[in-house]
């Protein structure tokens, strides 16, 4: 009998340290390496984004609108998109480019994300807005941030603004 509980509790031990390894490293997020170039690198990727502001006037807080700015990488070398976010739950950003799109990115998840804009092309970043997760009303300003390993602009902000009625 003594044998049998002994067992018991070293399978349940098991189990909750195994369970419990499984849990961090599903949640951890991963590291990831942007290729680093310096400035004065004349074969490096070079952003370019022709705005980084859009107003998107007036929306109803059970509205969602989007805004669509487009990302050009006129340097030499890949461009890489990495590591986006936002400042609030209610918006997230996501990435579309040669037709893929990524999966939505915010303020509280952590992706593996990355993507590389080859020189000449161009990517979409989208910034979504839904009022109606963080409601608040009249003037209101949001961003989107991404990691780029272009050393003239390591972290892009994109920025919406919007009237909630």
């Amino acid at each position: 009998m003594d044998k049998k509980v002994l067992m018991i509790g070293v399978l349940i031990s098991f189990l909750l340290i195994f369970g419990s390894y499984v849990a961090i490293t599903k949640t951890t997020k991963p590291d990831i390496a942007a290729k680093a170039y310096s400035k004065d690198d004349i074969s490096r990727p070079r952003l370019e984004v022709e705005n980084t502001f859009m107003d998107m006037g007036k929306i109803k807080v059970s509205e969602e609108k989007t805004a669509a700015f487009t990302v050009k990488n006129a340097g030499e070398r890949p461009l890489q998109l990495l590591d986006i976010s936002s400042s609030c739950g209610c918006t997230v950003g996501k990435v579309i480019y040669k037709g893929q799109e990524s999966e939505e990115f915010g303020m509280h998840s952590a992706g593996d994300f990355q993507s590389e804009i080859e020189p000449g092309t161009e990517a979409t970043v989208e910034v979504i807005y839904r009022p109606y997760v963080m409601p608040v009303y009249g003037e209101v300003g949001r961003e989107v941030y991404v990691s780029t390993n272009d050393p003239e602009t390591p972290k892009l902000v994109l920025q919406v603004k919007a009237y909630v009625e």
